[in-house]
């Protein structure tokens, strides 16, 4: 199936602006219809999914950029494509293990002004 921009943006939820800078950028390449309007399908959907998963995960627009030119380059790349998603795994890992921690320091307080509410019933 194709998409228009327009019906594009709200599939997927990013702004037709963004999805332009997007495009800009070379992390979209949307085919064009004969009168020149870009045309979105099922593909575009998937891969702008990712990025997205990948941009609320913390990379860096660089290293998302990088991964799709690694991307269209195909399978010769396949390495360094695993390498860069890997080290964004142990990025993710290291943030996930930093929020636990204050998780627990904020479960803590909480719990201390629980007790203290308690004791002045």
């Amino acid at each position: 199936m194709e998409y228009s921009i327009g019906e594009f943006s709200e599939i997927t939820t990013i702004g037709i602006y963004t999805l332009r800078y997007y495009e800009k950028e070379g992390l979209l390449k949307p085919e064009r219809n004969g009168s020149g309007r870009r045309v979105y399908d099922e593909r575009d959907i998937a891969w702008i999914e990712f990025i997205k998963r990948l941009k609320d995960t913390g990379m860096p627009i660089t290293e998302i950029r990088e991964y799709a030119v690694l991307r269209e380059k195909g399978d010769k790349t396949l390495r360094q494509r695993y390498a860069l998603l890997t080290k964004h795994k142990i990025y993710l890992g290291k943030k996930i293990k930093e929020l636990n921690r204050h998780y627990r320091k904020l479960d803590d307080k909480i719990r201390y002004y629980e007790n203290e509410i308690k004791k002045r019933k």
